[in-house]
């Protein structure tokens, strides 16, 4: 763990390269959390999933954890609840059940739609303001997601598709945690956020297995692929790269740090192929509007600016 935080010090995320480098680890890592969620949903159930996904992730954290416990004051504990429950707890779950609906690279394409999500939270809950391209580019970006949520390409009041409406109440809390970390959360490092939010949750998640039906999944003959899966999963998706973006989001803006979601669907696409997941052209050029959008809530100079 002290490895982790050394490296941590040659990585100046004051220089755009470094900042980009870092966009580009978490898109990579991201972009195969779907498949990773995928392959745990063979042998567990979705909530066990996103339970041992945090679970493993808050043991990963726990020497981070307590070492900081000094960091935390009291006025901290009601964001880094937030950041815990909202930012991650939550999420782990929606996006898990989300999949056993949806494919993973539908998943992924959703999951794109994270810094208009922000745009919005911080526009209405954080005070913050934008150009006027942003918003035309909230509408665009909603205009491509209703093309990924109906279930039906023929009508949009076919109905709509319940397990993406499920991935999308996931991203709209990831909006809420990315702007409670850059704008309530000042006094704390990337490390110490993401450790720390999880002390809160971890306990909670390891609760609810011993709670579970885990033998169902023992005597499952994909056991050992899911439980590699979610290690995996843990690990990387919810320990390392966690500590990336929360640490990302300190340098940058809340927006860039989203941004993240241009490059996730071009890995996780390219693992859905491979496992043989089918994609539509509807949503292949959902997913083009959507990222059209994207782009410009993305519009510099610096959209997100806090008002005093």
């Amino acid at each position: 763990m002290h490895s982790l935080c050394k490296i941590g010090k040659y990585l100046d995320l004051n220089k755009k390269i470094w900042q980009w480098t870092a966009l580009l680890t978490l898109s990579f890592i991201w972009g195969a959390s779907f498949i990773l969620i995928k392959k745990s949903l063979l042998a567990f159930t979705p909530y066990q999933s996103g339970a041992l996904r945090i679970s493993f992730a808050f043991l990963f954290f726990l020497p981070l954890s307590l070492n900081r416990l000094k960091k935390i004051k009291k006025e901290n504990i009601k964001q880094l609840l937030i950041v815990g429950f909202i930012g991650n707890f939550f999420p782990a779950f929606l996006f898990a059940y989300g999949e056993t609906i949806v494919t993973s690279t539908l998943a992924s394409m959703l999951n794109s739609t994270t810094p208009i999500f922000v745009l919005i939270v911080g526009l209405i809950l954080y005070r913050t303001k934008a150009k006027w391209q942003n918003v035309l580019g909230i509408t665009i970006g909603f205009l491509g997601t209703l093309g990924l949520i109906v279930k039906s390409s023929s009508s949009v009041f076919s109905g709509w598709n319940i397990g993406a409406v499920i991935i999308l109440i996931a991203t709209f809390f990831y909006g809420i945690n990315t702007n409670e970390i850059k704008f309530k959360l000042n006094n704390l490092d990337g490390i110490s956020v993401s450790s720390l939010s999880f002390l809160f949750i971890g306990p909670v998640a390891i609760f609810y297995l011993l709670s579970s039906d885990v033998h169902s999944a023992y005597v499952s003959e994909f056991f050992w692929e899911s439980m590699g899966a979610l290690l995996i999963l843990a690990f990387f998706g919810s320990f390392i790269a966690v500590i990336i973006f929360n640490t990302l989001i300190k340098f940058t803006t809340p927006i860039f740090a989203a941004s993240v979601t241009y490059l996730i669907p071009i890995f996780a696409i390219g693992w859905g192929l491979i496992d043989g997941e089918y994609i539509s052209i509807v949503q292949v050029v959902s997913i083009l509007i959507v990222l059209a959008g994207v782009s410009l809530v993305n519009k510099k100079d610096n959209p997100v600016v806090k008002i005093k």
